[in-house]
């Protein structure tokens, strides 16, 4: 198994080699030296696409001056059309990386990353593994991912998994029977590392808790616990690093761009400044200051396939004051900018506002293992919740209270337990959705 990952990207054509050399020359530019070396990049990769993309060019026929900040803002919705209408000359779909992006936004696309691009991605990821000790080609990896029901896709995903030393669970089913057999398979398997959907890794520690089990005592060679594609709350950080007894790193990453931001070792949330140049923008599509709120707007300084320049990703963060161009750091991840929640005042709140209040009290005795919040209606909020027992009257009204205290008065909050969540088809649970449009 020793490098048959790295091996696997070198037969697809992904020189990793080469790329692995290009970021540690990047890395090795001085602090003094990086900004130069980012604005440099930026107007190479503009440069570039305004004469070998069409689809680029012509996007920016109206752009007024050569000003950063007077380029346009590359949204999903611009990206749903053709790919072979977006590639660059030169590049066709025999020779780039193709895939598409999960939907989870509302706007999914095909897209394309030139080869070199997607090996500089992989480069990035083992290099922030290294941060920790853990290799992809030889730590064993448990999965906790969703998989593609069809059968091709299906098979794909698996031999991936088995090229990338890693043992995925099914977390379509989240039951204790099923929970069960997920730690009985850490006390036969030398796991180095846990790696998945944040809710789903959440959801086994509160197994382990109600068990009174410490997984690092069961599997001495776990080393970390890697969470994505869902937000990560301190309170459940904590629980997973009691639990399983291994520090627990957050991710931040998209499949279009590759890894966006990493914890470091410092506990930092720390932005991806080799690759990628990360702004954070305003509604008038000008930045802020570091320390303020606003979307996350991303440019992938490589690709030169397809164009991803000032792209908003679709989510809202803020960058510390602490960043530097070299080192930028993601002091929050606040959420999609489509995950609002409209209320009758005319009052607009991030859907995580309720989520927030609504956790900080639900969760107290342990007795609700998930919980997500749907908007029906203007004034209308349903809790939808599985547990061992339904939520008293009591504690349903200290909801709401909180509710009225955090959001606004006259709102209608009404609650639902299930039996299972319903994830969507790659295993992801939204935390807030909003019905209404």
């Amino acid at each position: 198994m020793v490098n048959l990952f790295n091996w696997t990207l070198k037969f697809k054509g992904f020189d990793i080699a080469f790329a692995k050399a290009e970021l540690a020359r990047i890395q090795s530019i001085p602090e003094d030296q990086f900004l130069a070396y980012v604005e440099e990049k930026k107007q190479a990769i503009v440069a570039y696409h305004k004469q070998h993309n069409s689809f680029y060019k012509q996007l920016t026929a109206t752009q007024k001056s050569d000003s950063w900040n007077e380029l346009p803002v590359l949204t999903k919705a611009h990206l749903q059309q053709s790919l072979l209408e977006r590639l660059s000359t030169g590049y066709t779909r025999k020779n780039v990386y193709v895939n598409k992006t999960s939907g989870s936004s509302g706007h999914p696309f095909v897209f394309a990353k030139d080869k070199i691009s997607h090996a500089l991605s992989w480069a990035s990821f083992q290099d922030r593994y290294d941060w920790f000790d853990l290799d992809i080609n030889t730590s064993k990896q448990a999965r906790f991912y969703g998989i593609p029901l069809d059968f091709m896709e299906y098979r794909k995903e698996r031999l991936k998994d088995w090229l990338g030393n890693r043992y995925r669970f099914p977390i379509f089913d989240l039951s204790d029977v099923q929970l069960k057999k997920i730690h009985q398979k850490f006390t036969t398997t030398t796991f180095e590392y846990l790696n998945g959907y944040t809710s789903s890794i959440v959801l086994f520690a509160k197994y382990l808790r109600q068990h009174h089990i410490v997984l690092k005592e069961v599997c001495p060679s776990l080393k970390a616990c890697i969470v994505t594609s869902e937000m990560l709350f301190k309170s459940d950080k904590l629980l997973m690093e009691t639990q399983f007894g291994i520090p627990v790193i957050n991710e931040y990453g998209a499949s279009e761009l590759g890894l966006i931001a990493f914890q470091n070792t410092n506990d930092e949330f720390q932005v991806d400044s080799e690759l990628l140049y990360v702004e954070i923008l305003d509604d008038q599509n000008m930045p802020v200051p570091h320390g303020e709120s606003g979307r996350i707007v991303i440019t992938s300084l490589y690709n030169k396939a397809h164009p991803f320049i000032r792209y908003d990703i679709g989510d809202v963060g803020t960058l510390s004051r602490k960043s530097t161009p070299k080192k930028p750091i993601l002091e929050k991840l606040i959420g999609r900018t489509n995950d609002i929640a409209r209320l009758p005042s005319g009052k607009v709140v991030p859907g995580l506002t309720f989520y927030y209040v609504t956790k900080s009290v639900i969760e107290e005795d342990g007795n609700v293992s998930e919980f997500v919040i749907e908007q029906t209606a203007l004034d209308t909020f349903n809790v939808i919740y599985t547990a061992q027992r339904a939520l008293t009257v009591s504690e349903e009204e200290t909801i709401k209270k909180a509710t009225y205290t955090y959001l606004e008065d006259g709102l209608t909050v009404l609650f639902e337990k299930v039996e299972k969540m319903d994830r969507s088809k790659r295993g992801k649970l939204k935390q807030f959705v909003s019905r209404i449009s």
